[in-house]
């Protein structure tokens, strides 16, 4: 066998190796490193914004809208556009070419067919009249899975339907918010002051106890005063989907994973895992949109604690292998241990006070499998679907060219132009986030018909 034939590991020169070796690392090569990182991210980030550092939607031609928007055919579509002038009639970038409308434009036209169109059609999201939003928790500890991209394909695929959407970002990373092209300067524009507010809030009403008792209050901090005028809207940005906005994150966040034990240190009575429910429902977000998406954490910390004990529906995308399974196993077993253990440490005072117990439920809890090869993985995922069952979603999420090009200019795949592929290309990478939409849609219409019928029946 020539020395060409050997494995690379074979054979390594030692002084050789050891020459091309740099300096040994010190602390300061880190801040080096991640400095080299942000300045990547930033002008992976700026692909497609303008001028001014904005970013802006593209627009939808008459196929897209016609196909997959709205459901009415082509000719019927253009025959309604003559007879209102007074709806948006769209751009065309060539004489006689195809028309195309911006999204606020769809949603005045989707709005238009909702009033005038036939009754058997859906034109309009389903959302029961008095029901309030539904909240959904995309995680995972398993880092790698698609979860970020998941959530923002569903946030994305809500909005074209129709609805209402708000993003929030519970991951220190970021990138449910660079994806969005939102700019955070500080832990002050996350969720963290509205934690430290509900926090404030029980401190608050302890001292009152307190001062009613005879007994000194306990001090706020400039922290806490300061957090107790913060609401939801304040810190709630626009994004460039007109029925999109974002509660965004940036690394100051991952704070929030020390400073919430040490609240809870101080006050044992502080229900921290209310924290984000409580306030999304107090401040009106519940009523102001129709979904609201959490991206969690690749770890099972406060921050996602928080965000499953609001969510109502859980999402848990994962891989197709081994590896991804088995530890997607562990994650369920870690939410049963921390969940179970909350309720037991609760219920044994409720029980002994003769209070009601508190009891965790979500309407809905489903496996997605992300990044799916049918060629290589389709057995695997035979085997998952046999043991999961109901809980993993039938559709798979396939790793398609259009996929893989939106994720390289940090774009969502609806954010792609259709006419920078071929239409078959297209239309396939499009398709399996379509599926898993359909698949989550009907757990929403299903949860919230549920309800509703509980409420009428309990009136």
């Amino acid at each position: 066998m020539s020395s060409s034939d050997l494995p690379p590991y074979f054979n390594i020169n030692a002084d050789s190796a050891m020459a091309a070796m740099d300096a040994p690392n010190s602390t300061g090569d880190f801040a080096r490193i991640a400095a080299a990182c942000q300045q990547g991210r930033s002008d992976l980030a700026g692909r497609g914004l303008d001028d001014l550092g904005q970013r802006h939607l593209r627009r939808f031609s008459t196929w897209e809208i016609t196909k997959y928007l709205i459901p009415v055919a082509p000719a019927h579509f253009r025959r309604v556009l003559r007879q209102n002038p007074d709806l948006p009639q769209g751009v065309t970038e060539t004489d006689g070419g195809a028309k195309w409308f911006t999204l606020d434009e769809v949603l005045r036209l989707r709005a238009h067919f909702g009033a005038e169109g036939s009754k058997t059609k859906e034109y309009l999201p389903y959302r029961p009249k008095g029901q309030p939003a539904k909240v959904v928790a995309v995680a995972n500890f398993k880092g790698g899975v698609g979860k970020t991209s998941t959530c923002a394909h569903l946030a994305m695929s809500a909005a074209l339907d129709g609805y209402k959407v708000l993003m929030i970002d519970l991951d220190s990373q970021g990138s449910m918010t660079s994806i969005f092209g939102a700019r955070i300067e500080d832990e002050w524009q996350t969720v963290f002051p509205l934690l430290a507010r509900h926090y404030g809030e029980h401190l608050r009403a302890d001292n009152q106890r307190r001062l009613d008792r005879g007994e000194p209050p306990q001090p706020l901090d400039e922290t806490l005063s300061e957090a107790l005028g913060v609401r939801a809207p304040d810190i709630i940005q626009n994004t460039h989907w007109p029925n999109i906005d974002l509660i965004g994150a940036q690394l100051n966040l991952y704070w929030s994973e020390f400073q919430i034990p040490v609240w809870r240190m101080a006050a044992r009575g502080w229900k921290l895992w209310d924290a984000l429910s409580d306030i999304l429902a107090a401040d009106g977000v519940l009523d102001e949109y129709d979904i609201v998406f959490l991206d969690t954490p690749p770890a099972l910390g406060y921050l996602t604690i928080n965000g499953l004990a609001a969510a109502d529906i859980l999402l848990v995308p994962m891989g197709a292998s081994f590896v991804e399974f088995d530890s997607t196993g562990r994650f369920f077993d870690m939410l049963h241990s921390t969940f179970q253990s909350i309720e037991e440490g609760e219920n044994m005072a409720a029980r002994a006070l003769g209070r009601e117990e508190l009891r965790f439920e979500w309407d809905a809890v489903q496996a997605v499998i992300t990044r799916f090869d049918g060629a290589q993985q389709a057995e695997m995922a035979a085997l998952i679907q046999a043991y999961l069952g109901p809980t993993l979603c039938p559709y798979r999420q396939d790793y398609t060219a259009l996929i893989g090009q939106a994720g390289e200019t940090v774009h969502g795949i609806y954010e792609a132009d259709y006419r920078d592929f071929n239409r078959e290309t297209y239309a396939r990478g499009r398709a399996t986030f379509d599926e898993t939409y359909a698949a989550f849609k009907k757990l929403l219409i299903g949860a919230w018909r549920r309800d509703a019928q509980e409420d009428a029946g309990a009136a």
